[in-house]
């Protein structure tokens, strides 16, 4: 069973808040599937992880680089995995069905606390999910941009 984060984005975009959490689940060494909700958007963020911060490196590459069971950080609009994640990143309104979620160790779903429309999606997966008995986190920014874990 998987542990699935709620990430509610209210004083970062995904761009900004993606690479450090990236950064994170790669030093984990475990491999990493990052969901996006158009190709466009995954050819944007791959070109962002590079340019993110001159100073760290997230190796990762996607359709257009080829060679996906060689990196540790994979992104695809599709429900694809190959290079056999552990971790799922769900952002911009990608999705999993619930037997999906238990394919992988961890689920980190970012969303846009600023749009109305991801919000209800949200609510609704967070039932969903709820509803299914996995184990479910909310993490919400504070006035720093910090995360908080909420009850």
């Amino acid at each position: 069973m998987a542990r699935i984060d709620f990430y509610h984005l209210q004083r970062s975009s995904v761009e900004q808040a993606l690479p450090k959490l990236l950064e994170k689940a790669y030093a984990s060494g475990k491999p990493v599937l990052v969901r996006v909700g158009t190709e466009a958007r995954v050819e944007f963020l791959n070109t962002a992880l590079w340019t993110y911060d001159d100073q760290s490196f997230l190796p990762h590459g996607s359709k257009k680089d080829g060679n996906a069971e060689l990196q540790p950080i994979w992104l695809t609009s599709g429900n694809d995995n190959p290079n056999g994640a552990q971790m799922l990143f769900l952002v911009d309104g990608a999705r999993a069905d619930i037997d999906e979620l238990s394919r992988f160790d961890r689920v980190f779903n970012l969303f846009d606390g600023g749009s109305d429309e991801s919000l209800q999606q949200t609510r609704e997966f967070w039932k969903q999910i709820k509803a299914s008995g996995q184990e479910c986190f909310y993490w919400q920014q504070d006035e720093t941009g910090r995360w908080q874990q909420k009850a």
